[in-house]
């Protein structure tokens, strides 16, 4: 059974796809390393630190870990800006309504995300009180596909990980999710993917696999 529901935020809740694709892209052009929307894949659910590791591998030079390290903050501002310029209008009534029935229906809800602006983003599309808990990047050691930031949750949570039904868009939170013992519905991106339990066409989906979970 079911007790609580661990959602991703980008590209589950809501949208920061397009932000993160031009703040990396900023800062490749900068670097003159080619990089483009099938390149901007390759990044999904993976730490910023990742991220960059993959975008510099086009790049002929090399760069010391101080280097790589003002990077990735210069790209995290970069990127904060082009936060700072979502509204309430960026969370889409169905998600916000589907958020709604779940939890009159009694489940718990959280997010799972292995990004550092969780916090930033929430508050910009006015959830920042809503969730139960909120297990974040600023809180974990590994990222997906390990499965820390869905077990942190779950724990602040204090419910059992395979009584959890983790939303993902990107494989690697599905496999994050089924190392933990955690069902997995996948939606957008990681839809159609061999590792998840259930596919949602659309966020309310949820309201109907939920009835086939015992």
């Amino acid at each position: 059974m079911i007790e609580a529901i661990i959602f991703d935020l980008d590209g589950v809740i809501c949208s920061t796809d397009q932000y993160h694709y031009k703040a990396w892209k900023e800062l490749a052009d900068e670097l003159d390393i080619p990089f483009d929307e099938k390149d901007n894949e390759k990044l999904r659910g993976v730490s910023r630190m990742e991220s960059l590791d993959i975008i510099l591998e086009k790049s002929s030079k090399k760069y010391l870990n101080d280097e790589k390290q003002a990077f990735a903050e210069k790209k995290n501002i970069i990127y904060q800006q082009y936060l700072n310029q979502m509204t309430v209008e960026d969370l889409p009534k169905e998600v916000m309504d589907t958020l709604q029935k779940l939890r009159n229906n009694g489940l718990k809800l959280a997010i799972g995300s292995s990004s550092k602006n969780t916090l930033l983003i929430l508050k910009q599309i006015g959830l920042e009180n809503f969730f139960d808990a909120i297990s974040d990047g600023t809180m974990i050691t590994y990222s997906k596909p390990h499965p820390e930031v869905f077990m942190k949750a779950a724990d602040l949570l204090n419910v059992n990980y395979k009584h959890c039904l983790v939303v993902e868009d990107a494989v690697a939170g599905c496999i994050a999710a089924k190392s933990a013992s955690m069902k997995v519905a996948a939606i957008a991106s990681a839809y159609g993917n061999n590792v998840a339990d259930f596919h949602l066409n659309c966020f309310k989906d949820l309201l109907i696999i939920l009835n086939t979970i015992k």
